[in-house]
């Protein structure tokens, strides 16, 4: 039985080492150092960000304490009465009524 799943595993000790091996011989002994220290750096920026997500979806997630405030809506609109058919065929025939127009704040 063949299990596929192992080739994908994560690297032993041997594999390490050559990876380290590789990477001195690519980049050199006096650039290994600069290179860790500028992935440590990235690295760094990355959980600050991360957790600056986190903190901006949690304090999103809060619930949000409302005001109490007079409704600015409720004062600038009239209210409007239904009429009944009859009613408005009545007032169809009776004189018009007169226009109110809203108060100006």
């Amino acid at each position: 039985m063949s299990y596929p799943l192992l080739a994908l595993s994560a690297p032993g000790f041997p594999e390490l080492i050559f990876i380290f091996l590789l990477c001195l011989l690519l980049f050199g002994a006096k650039k290994l150092p600069e290179l860790a220290k500028g992935i440590g750096k990235s690295l760094g920026e990355f959980q600050k960000a991360k957790a600056e997500f986190e903190r901006e979806i949690a304090k999103a997630a809060q619930p949000v304490e409302v005001k109490s405030q007079p409704d600015k809506v409720a004062h600038s609109v009239y209210p409007v009465a239904v009429a009944s058919s009859s009613e408005q065929s009545a007032n169809e025939t009776s004189e018009p009524q007169p226009e109110i127009s809203p108060a100006k704040s």
